[in-house]
């Protein structure tokens, strides 16, 4: 039974892919929310997060304010690398049995993470297959004006700060081309789709 790990850069329209394929039938967890939840206190992260960043990224109620972690990493590439170094594997090791659980549970057609650092974090193992969505440098800079309302300077460095979309195809097991209308968009994912779920066996 499948694992399919779904990336993208920003603006690529992963989000898009993943709700598309929700609405297909494919049971989706988000990489992201993972995240969330072992920052919490008493999960995983929580306690080597706090030892390495210290007591003041703490809300008044205990909880990890990513507020002012956020400052904290962003500005320094070391301490972003150190926040990773404890986050990304406890990440994957979570997400490992969040897929297992669901199988015990009886789920049966492939699972599909959406992760926008899948790459990076050095997730692959995790999967059988990895989707990349990508777009257009113009259709990225397009959305993200739209949908977040960033001017196209701020979205050009997001671009920058991330890996390219030719790094990301090495590691693809196929690339989702999207820069048409959302209509073509959902097309081209039913028949991936489909197709994934003859794969399945």
């Amino acid at each position: 039974m499948l694992t399919i790990g779904l990336t993208g850069g920003i603006g690529s329209g992963k989000s898009t892919v993943a709700k598309m394929l929700a609405e297909m039938g494919a049971p989706v967890l988000d990489a992201d929310k993972v995240g969330h939840s072992i920052y919490a206190p008493g999960a995983p992260a929580y306690n080597e997060v706090v030892a390495a960043f210290g007591r003041e990224i703490l809300a008044p109620d205990g909880t990890i304010d990513r507020k002012k972690l956020g400052p904290i990493v962003f500005a320094e590439p070391a301490a972003l690398k150190r926040l990773n170094s404890i986050v990304h594997p406890k990440m994957f090791q979570r997400m490992g049995e969040m897929v297992r659980e669901m199988r015990e549970r009886g789920e049966r057609k492939p699972i599909v993470i959406e992760a926008a650092i899948l790459i990076e974090a050095n997730w692959q193992p995790l999967f059988d297959e990895i989707w990349l969505v990508t777009a257009s440098r113009e259709r990225v800079i397009e959305r993200i004006e739209r949908d977040r309302g960033m001017k196209p300077e701020q979205t050009e460095a997001r671009i920058r700060a991330q890996l390219s979309d030719e790094e990301r195809r090495r590691y693809a097991t196929l690339v989702i081309e999207n820069d048409g209308t959302v209509e073509e968009l959902r097309e081209q994912v039913a028949k991936l789709w489909s197709a994934a779920l003859k794969r399945n066996g």
